[in-house]
């Protein structure tokens, strides 16, 4: 039995899902049940999916630069579906590279603003996001 419902994907016009290819492979080696959407999904095609799979979270990946844009106003959306609790989580370039550098602590922020539980450069392990996705769901090892 799996330990939690994950949803994953790369999330808006971005087609880079290496990444989210890989934290699937791992979360499913953890023991989650991952439903892995692939690369140049819409907001809804994540919602939709969360609740099709009565998902503990949603995993956004973004690669390209764009994830503030693509990513604002998603948690309204799990809202308007009943989905208000779920956690969300974004990870890879999700501004620009400069940005990255120079202002992670304000885009860490604006992620928080936009609802999501964590927000991740790219340079974070599948071990970082496993152990935080116990942490948040209350799993035991």
């Amino acid at each position: 039995m799996p330990i939690g419902n994950i949803v994953i994907g790369t999330i808006g016009a971005d087609a880079h899902m290496i990444g989210a290819w890989v934290l699937q492979k791992a979360l499913t080696d953890a023991d989650f049940a991952v439903t892995f959407l692939g690369a140049i999904v819409p907001q809804e095609e994540f919602v939709n999916a969360a609740i099709e799979t009565n998902a503990d979270a949603i995993l956004v990946s973004s690669m390209y630069g764009m994830g503030i844009i693509d990513c604002e106003g998603l948690r309204e959306k799990c809202i308007e579906a009943g989905l208000g609790d779920i956690l969300l989580y974004a990870g890879g370039n999700v501004a620009a590279s400069l940005e990255l550098d120079r202002n992670w602590p304000e885009i860490e922020q604006r992620f928080r603003d936009m609802g999501f539980n964590r927000v991740y450069r790219n340079t974070v392990t599948v071990a970082e996001v496993i152990a935080a996705l116990k942490a948040d769901l209350r799993i035991q090892d």
